[in-house]
């Protein structure tokens, strides 16, 4: 499970990637891809290596105005099916 002060990453072959075609952003890994809805693409957008779980549903939750709590435990769900699929790794 996603810790507080976990920090997601991307790992090396994975990357965020505008399909200008279909007009969506998408997570490209080798011979796989993930077509993501606005709510991953917001939550991806903000996994740069640096910032912490913490750091990134702060940043979400001023950003939509909504409660830390509610967005760290959808956030969570989310970074955790990306990571045992291993489009993201954690330090």
């Amino acid at each position: 499970m996603m810790e507080g002060a976990d920090i997601p990453c991307l790992p090396r072959g994975v990357r965020l990637h505008h399909d200008k075609v279909r007009d969506a952003w998408v997570l490209l890994a080798p011979e796989r891809a993930v077509r993501l809805d606005p709510i991953g693409h917001a939550i991806l957008s903000r996994v740069d290596g640096t910032a912490s779980f913490d750091q990134i549903t702060a940043d979400l939750a001023a950003t939509y105005n909504a409660p830390q709590e509610q967005i760290a435990g959808d956030a969570a769900g989310f970074l955790n099916a990306l990571r045992e699929r291993l489009f993201l790794e954690v330090a």
